[in-house]
């Protein structure tokens, strides 16, 4: 009798694709690297499951010189559109840390891997997808090796950190003027000319703008490089961006910086100290045009000068409402923290303390005998003070003339700082400065470098700040004995509504204040309301419009008086009007 033979399921056929990875491009030029290791590794081991019907893939998935930190490696990007295509059934590494070092990479990749129904092999750890043992040890072990990056990457950027304090050169690309010998930077002369040339066209024409066309023009271009590979780069047109990022680097003036904080470099300098600095000093100034708008109708003229009590800087704001824009000087907490209680900083109505401002310097200008004092220790003789006294007055005379951005450069160059006090606003002036900004061809780019110890007067104003409604005023006891302050513009649009309502009413050929409400799309009281403010006093009139109203006699306090007196004596005294 004839034995039967019993035939054993073959092996369902396993696409298997080996991923390797290694950080660094080191090594990866020898003729058995260690991309070949894993790869050679992993192929024995898929041939020891040769029963499981297990067979490696001929296709490549190396990524060579990449870290495990990201996703964005091409072997890798290969590797899941393969996946996606149904091309792969399991994926095979050496340890786990090649698929990636990131746990929540990790849990992106394998979510890939679950709904293409593809498992995951470390051959060195022995880990299967597939179960939730597996799962939950390889999820544990990622963690670590994110961990190990993690404090790697800490003593790197510590060691970075101590080594650019000591002024060393951490690599990276050295900047036009520099090549790089030894690990440490060295001048190359013709290239540190061109920097030099830049530093001082730039002085001169006072714009990257214009300095930009200049360069095009004369054919100027960024550093040219070549890479280890023979690869060229560079040698193109100065960006506005490169030009202002060479402007203030300070590697050109010998230092390392490490987060904003410079250090002496081993380095030579090929920028001198005083080209530096004035460099420096047109940048910052330039800088302030542009934030506060040169051309702007409300330009901050005291942009970082002002400071509150607590010597906080106060920092230019500004709220829009209903269209129209309200301008403020902010303590820097305020800004930081929202609106905390008043005593933690300072917020000021920038048009009341820029009048201040302007008035009291100005008055000081036209003061002979106070200008001949204050530059007496500046200017040895009397003639010298005596011409200062002139320039003084006479730039007192063209003020109201001058365009804003002028105005600003003075006042940045004139002040030293002013200082919001709680009854007082005192403002520091220096007496060096009054010649110099007194020249009708005084410009900000062509001034000299500020010296910390030049001698400093300090004129002070009475003034404080009063709540009135919804707003904050700041009163000035001028010398007419009153509060003087900027008008008010709700307050001056409110006196407007009124006449064109009387106007309407005159103009109406016997239409209700109903019906002429509606035309304007207000309510009958309102419309009456507000008519009433046009039979208002020509004295409460001439108030408003001179800022001399008390500060409680707000555009909502005035909207809302429902019975005003028709005696002209009687208004004033209802609304606190002298």
């Amino acid at each position: 009798m004839r034995k039967r033979s019993i035939s054993r399921p073959r092996a369902a056929n396993v696409r298997c694709a080996i991923y390797t990875r290694k950080s660094s491009e080191e090594g990866l030029a020898q003729e058995f690297n260690s991309l070949d290791a894993q790869r050679e590794a992993c192929e024995a081991y898929i041939l020891s499951q040769k029963h499981e019907g297990w067979a490696a893939l001929p296709q490549m998935y190396d990524d060579g010189g990449f870290s495990g930190g990201t996703t964005e490696r091409p072997a890798l990007q290969r590797l899941i559109a393969d996946i996606e295509a149904g091309k792969i059934d399991n994926v095979v590494v050496y340890k786990v840390d090649r698929l990636t070092r990131s746990l929540g990479d990790f849990a992106k990749i394998v979510e890939v891997f679950d709904r293409h129904r593809v498992s995951f092999v470390s051959i060195t750890q022995s880990f299967n997808t597939t179960t939730s043992m597996g799962r939950l040890t390889l999820n544990m072990l990622l963690s670590f090796a994110q961990f190990e990056r993690e404090v790697t990457g800490e003593r790197i950027r510590d060691k970075i950190a101590a080594s650019r304090q000591k002024g060393m050169w951490m690599g990276g690309l050295p900047p036009l003027g520099y090549a790089v010998q030894d690990r440490k930077l060295v001048i190359v002369g013709e290239e540190a000319e061109t920097v030099r040339h830049i530093y001082r066209r730039y002085l001169e024409l006072g714009s990257v703008r214009v300095l930009k066309e200049e360069l095009e023009r004369s054919g100027i271009v960024s550093k040219q490089r070549l890479d280890r590979f023979g690869r060229e780069s560079g040698g193109n047109p100065f960006a506005r961006g490169a030009l202002y990022l060479m402007l203030q680097n300070r590697i050109y003036r010998g230092e390392i910086v490490h987060k904003d904080v410079s250090y002496p470099g081993e380095h030579e300098a090929i920028v001198d100290e005083e080209l530096w600095g004035k460099v420096q000093v047109l940048l910052a100034g330039n800088r302030v045009e542009r934030r506060t708008g040169e051309n702007a109708a409300d330009a901050s003229l005291l942009a970082g000068l002002l400071h509150d009590d607590a010597g906080q800087r106060m920092t230019p704001s500004h709220a829009n409402k209903k269209g129209t824009r309200y301008r403020y000087y902010v303590s820097q907490n305020l800004l930081k923290q929202g609106r905390p209680a008043s005593e933690l900083g300072r917020r000021v109505p920038a048009g009341d303390v820029e009048s201040l401002v302007e008035d009291r310097v100005l008055a000081f200008l036209r003061d002979s005998a106070a200008v001949f004092t204050a530059v007496q220790p500046v200017k040895d003789h009397v003639m010298e003070r005596q011409a200062v006294v002139s320039q003084a007055g006479d730039l007192a005379r063209r003020w109201q003339a001058l365009p804003l951005s002028t105005k600003r450069g003075i006042l940045q160059r004139l002040i030293v700082r002013i200082d919001m006090r709680r009854e007082t606003v005192e403002i520091a002036v220096r007496p060096s400065a009054i010649a110099e900004v007194a020249d009708p061809g005084f410009h900000p780019a062509r001034c000299s470098r500020l010296d910390d110890g030049d001698h400093i007067i300090t004129l002070s104003v009475p003034a404080r700040l009063k709540r009135a409604g919804m707003e904050t005023r700041l009163l000035i006891e001028g010398g007419g004995g009153g509060p003087r302050r900027e008008p008010d513009r709700s307050t001056l649009r409110l006196l407007a509504r009124a006449q064109r309502f009387q106007v309407m009413v005159l103009a109406s050929e016997g239409k209700t204040m109903g019906e002429l409400a509606q035309e304007v799309g207000v309510t009958s009281s309102y419309f009456t309301r507000i008519l009433r403010l046009s039979f208002l006093s020509p004295n409460i009139v001439k108030a408003i419009l001179s800022g001399r109203q008390p500060a409680e006699l707000s555009a909502k306090r005035l909207s809302l008086c429902h019975t005003l007196p028709t005696a002209w004596p009687e208004q004033m005294k209802v609304l606190g009007i002298a």
